[in-house]
Formats: structure tokens, sequence, C-alpha cells
């Protein structure tokens, strides 16, 4: 197997955000609904678009972080683990770019600025090691999880498509926090998740409208 030059690497990093900060390329396909759409009010339409902005910004920030402590992990496992949750991040991009689409609303203008920051915050966490790095993982997932859960408390309950979309995105963060800490990662001391809450609400604050 071919050993990445520094070049080729740059090359892959560059080519990663164009196709999940500004969704140049091939998406993966929108989610496999059980549902019909709903005839949905304009104010809950407006609102399930809204929150599923936010998700959308969420999992672009997912594959910066993933894609930023891949790049800088210790040793093979460890990246390995992180590209395959990266991957099927990438499938949870897929479904809130479609439902977006379906509600007709736009993504993030802010997208771009939210990938980079995440990106470079990941590639700091990789270079503290494997515990920490994993252990990041599973802090990460866990507020993404109670984030969900408060967007299932605001969305229109006849709006069964989008909650099929939340209910099955927080089953794999589950899983994904799960793997992190079976694989090593250490846990967070709680002023730390804190001030990652606080970076959270930050996001999803500007994000709900620009």
């Amino acid at each position: 197997m071919r050993r990445l030059s520094n070049l080729d690497r740059i090359t892959s990093q560059f080519d990663a955000a164009l196709r999940t900060a500004v969704g140049a390329g091939k998406r993966k396909p929108g989610f496999q609904h059980h549902h019909e759409e709903a005839d949905l009010t304009d104010n809950a339409r407006a609102r399930s678009g809204e929150l599923m902005r936010i998700n959308h910004c969420g999992e672009v920030c997912a594959q910066a972080l993933y894609h930023g402590q891949a790049l800088t992990a210790k040793d093979d496992q460890t990246k390995q683990h992180l590209l395959a949750a990266a991957d099927e991040e990438a499938e949870h991009l897929g479904w809130c770019e479609a439902r977006l689409t379906e509600l007709n609303e736009r993504k993030s203008h802010l997208n771009p600025l939210w990938y980079a920051s995440s990106f470079s915050i990941g590639a700091l966490t990789g270079l503290m090691g494997n515990r920490v790095n994993l252990g990041f993982v599973a802090a990460t997932e866990e507020e993404v999880c109670k984030h969900i859960d408060r967007h299932l408390s605001e969305v229109d309950e006849e709006d069964l498509r989008t909650r099929e979309i939340l209910l099955a995105m927080r089953d794999d963060e589950l899983r994904h926090q799960s793997d992190a800490i079976d694989h090593g990662g250490a846990t967070f001391p709680a002023w730390l998740k804190r001030l990652m809450t606080l970076s959270s609400k930050a996001m999803t604050t500007s994000t709900r409208y620009i």
C-alpha cells in the first residue's frame, strides 16, 4: 500500500472539507422514511426547518472533529475507529440535507466557519493521546444526544419524518459514545463537559437563524 505524502493528506482533507462544509461532490442518500409527509402548519414546518438546519450544522462539525482527530491520532486503530464513525456521520449529514430540501429550507451560511473551527479542535485533541482523543468522542456524543432530545421535545408531534431522523441519529450517537468508552476513552470532568455545552449552544443559537 502506497504511503501517503503530506501533500496527499492535505489534498484529502481539502476534498473532505469541500464535500462537507459547502456540499461539493456526491452526497450519501437521504433517510428511508416509513411515513408520508404530514400536512404541517407554516409555523411547525418553519420550526422543523430550523431544527434540521442546526442538526445539519452539527453533523458538519462532527465530520470536521472526526477527520481532525483522525489526522493526528497516535495509532492506526484509533484512526480507523474515528474514520468509521465519520463515515456513519456522513449518512446523518445526507439525511439532514435531504430533510431540509423536503422542508424547503436552506443550510446554514456558517457551515464553513464551524467546519474550520471544529477541525482545528479535533486535530489538537488528537495530539493529546488516544485516551483523550476517544474520551472527547464520548463526551461530544453525550452532548449531541442531549441536543437531539431537546429537539425531539420541540418538533411538532405530527412531523413524523423529522422525528424518525432524529431518533435514528440518536441511536447511532449513543453507540458511538459507548464504542469510544469501550476502546479506552477517558471520562471527562464535569467542568469540561460544561464548557463543551456552552460551545454547543453558541453553534445552535447562531445556526438557527444564519
